[in-house]
């Protein structure tokens, strides 16, 4: 347990919390939305700090980032719980647990300091760190202190978010972030309130906010059949990401049943087709499909078209790449690459 970082304190021993979206005031030995912040006599305390659910080396391409440091491997690491409550979430075993239960006995929790996280990674010759699987916005002192250990070891930093963090937060930690994995659920206020527990405007303001800093973005939608399918919405939704960096890629992900959604089909084919093309209709430059396989998965040049990287899944079968330039016409491709 530690004291959390962004809250102040009001009366009656009532906490702030400032650290994501929701904005929590807590009242004395009650928890917030997330489940692992609690306040206690008036000091708001984290309750999963460096206690770990889940860590892991995965290939980059997974998180999913196709133009960030590709075929290298990350070290992935995951505190339990989350601040939205997806009835889809593919990772909701661990997601939508509540530390405050000390967690549920199927899992083992890892205890685990910065200064390991960082070890291992070496060890395994990783070339970053990602903070994944749930919402790393929740642990966000133990990312915020990995991250800067991270930083000085020449390792990168990879954060898998929801999008739903405070500007505070993202000032706070953006400088130390290389790479950031945005979900864009659907661009639907009602949408992101009736099945997430959560506002659309804080997710696009996170975007832009991170855009700004200049943090490396890329964007991933979960088309779920029925609920954020239509043209329209497909349309607005990639609009909106042209418009802050037609540079950013969008990975359009193929939904399957799960959780509480397992009543819903897998998202056809010709949706996934709709959602590409719309993509570069609107001006985005890199479109990627992802939870498929048949297609969608290769990188293109944006000045000739010719093949860049060509994928197969998580795996990289071909490269043209000299550093971060087209090797037939020299052209820059948006990125990090070395």
């Amino acid at each position: 347990m530690k004291e959390a970082q962004l809250y102040t304190r009001l009366e009656n021993r009532q906490v702030h919390c400032q650290l994501c979206a929701h904005h929590c005031k807590i009242p004395d030995g009650k928890f917030g939305f997330c489940g692992v912040r609690q306040n206690i006599s008036g000091i708001l305390y984290t309750r999963n700090y460096a206690k770990l659910v889940a860590a892991n080396i995965d290939p980059v391409e997974k998180k999913p980032l196709y133009h960030f440091l590709p075929g290298t491997s990350t070290f992935s690491i995951a505190s339990a719980g989350c601040n939205f409550r997806c009835g889809f979430c593919q990772n909701w075993e661990i997601s939508q647990l509540v530390p405050r239960t000390s967690l549920d006995k199927r899992f083992k929790v890892l205890d685990f300091s910065a200064d390991k996280v960082i070890k291992l990674a070496q060890q395994f010759n990783c070339r970053s760190i990602a903070y994944t699987y749930t919402e790393p916005t929740i642990y966000f002192e133990f990312v915020l202190e990995t991250a800067k250990l991270a930083k000085a070891a020449a390792l990168r930093n990879i954060f898998v978010t929801n999008g739903y963090l405070s500007a505070k937060a993202i000032s706070l930690l953006a400088p130390y972030l290389d790479a950031v994995n945005i979900d864009l659920k659907f661009f639907k206020e009602s949408s992101y309130q009736r099945i997430c527990s959560a506002s659309l405007g804080s997710v696009l303001d996170a975007i832009q906010l991170l855009n700004a800093a200049g943090v490396w973005i890329e964007v991933t939608t979960l088309i779920i059949p029925g609920e954020n399918d239509t043209p329209e919405e497909l349309t607005v939704m990639a609009k909106f990401i042209a418009s802050v960096n037609k540079d950013i890629p969008w990975h359009i992900s193929r939904f399957q049943a799960d959780y509480k959604f397992k009543d819903y089909p897998p998202t056809p084919e010709r949706t996934l087709k709709l959602a590409y093309d719309l993509g570069l209709s609107q001006g985005l430059r890199y479109v990627y499909v992802g939870n498929f396989g048949a297609w969608g998965q290769d990188t293109l040049c944006g000045r000739c078209q010719k093949l860049l990287i060509k994928r197969d899944g998580f795996n990289i079968l071909e490269s043209h790449l000299a550093q971060n330039r087209c090797v037939f016409c020299q052209a820059v491709l948006p990125g990090v690459f070395y």
